[in-house]
């Protein structure tokens, strides 16, 4: 074992004996970075998985979905929306003390610094636009056509979501984050009118959450689906804008950086547009909506580190976070931080 395991491997050991034959002791390590679902790579005599599972303790009502992250992917594979090869969801919670479920590996490379300090500068801009392109692919998907027409409520996204996020600040046991309230109650006041537009919303679409083939500027997998939902296209560009409005400090964004290579804001949203030509333009709401959802996700994984059931160890140092992303949000309102 490699890391910190939150279950018994033995339990495991024996599930997959029962499901898959048995076949050599099995080798786990955590995978580090994630903040939400604990993931491990599972060895298996001559194959590797991915198993994915809920964090022990108590769960906030509607998060850490591992069964949706499960049904989308497994949905997608014969899209263009490139995702992991689904191998079984396990919903009995007596097996590993949560429901969880296993994935193909997928060989690859995952960049954690949207400044891409290792890359050429064409590589970076390569990488962007193929971020870029594979969200709009993700959005020209019609979700009925590949049985995920109820997998969420369409229209009037952007009330529910307020409504859905809000709640989860006001009912946060940790510090108050006054900017990230003030942040809330002035989106409420600019809300665009619904206009009807759904896709398949990833929810937290960024350059961490995707895998890139080994050599080339490909995506090869896109992760981490638990926030996904039938939504507005334009909450998840909006959360792809949002390293142009934050600093490398604020979990590594690119304000302020000079790095060739990287497109300006207007070439990304260009290159998306190339996939999703109806999308409407971007504006200053849905980035701001995308700073405060992620400031309020920050408080969670706070209220998490403080009871002891963050994924990662270190969850603590993202606090001051909250705060810091209902500032930007307020000067993408304000128009004080350029861009749109």
């Amino acid at each position: 074992m490699s890391g910190p395991v939150d279950f018994e491997p033995a339990r495991l050991e024996a599930w997959l004996d029962r499901h898959f034959g048995t076949a050599e002791p099995i080798e786990l390590t955590r995978i580090s970075g994630g903040q939400s679902n604990p993931t491990y790579v599972l060895r298996r005599g001559g194959d590797r998985y991915i198993l994915r599972k809920q964090p022990n303790g108590p769960l906030l009502k509607g998060a850490h979905a591992i069964d949706r992250e499960y049904r989308i992917m497994a949905a997608l594979a014969p899209t263009e929306v490139p995702v992991p090869r689904m191998v079984h969801f396990e919903q009995d919670a007596a097996i590993l003390g949560t429901p969880f479920y296993l994935m193909a590996f997928v060989e690859g490379r995952v960049f954690d610094d949207a400044a891409l300090p290792e890359s050429a500068p064409e590589e970076r801009r390569a990488l962007y636009l193929a971020m870029a392109e594979t969200l709009g692919r993700l959005h020209a998907v019609r979700p009925d056509t590949i049985g995920l027409g109820d997998f969420g409520r369409p229209g009037n996204y952007f009330e529910r979501q307020m409504n859905r996020w809000t709640g989860q600040l006001e009912g946060s046991t940790g510090q108050p984050s006054p900017q990230l309230a003030e942040l809330g109650r002035r989106l409420r006041a600019v809300m665009p009118e619904d206009d009807g537009l759904t896709s398949i919303a990833h929810g937290d679409f960024r350059l961490g959450n995707l895998m890139f083939h080994p050599t080339e500027p490909r995506v090869v997998a896109v992760l981490d689906w638990e926030l996904s939902t039938l939504g507005h296209p334009l909450a998840d560009l909006g959360f792809c804008a949002m390293p142009w409005f934050t600093a490398p400090d604020e979990y590594g964004g690119i304000k302020g950086l000079d790095v060739p290579g990287i497109p300006r804001l207007d070439e990304f949203t260009a290159a998306y547009r190339a996939m999703m030509p109806n999308a409407p333009p971007l504006r200053p709401f849905h980035v701001a909506f995308a700073l405060f959802r992620f400031g309020v996700i920050f408080v969670g994984i706070s209220d998490r580190a403080a009871a002891g059931t963050a994924a990662d160890a270190n969850a603590h140092r993202f606090a001051p976070l909250a705060e810091r992303f209902g500032v930007r949000g307020l000067e993408v309102l304000d128009g004080t931080a350029g861009l749109l």
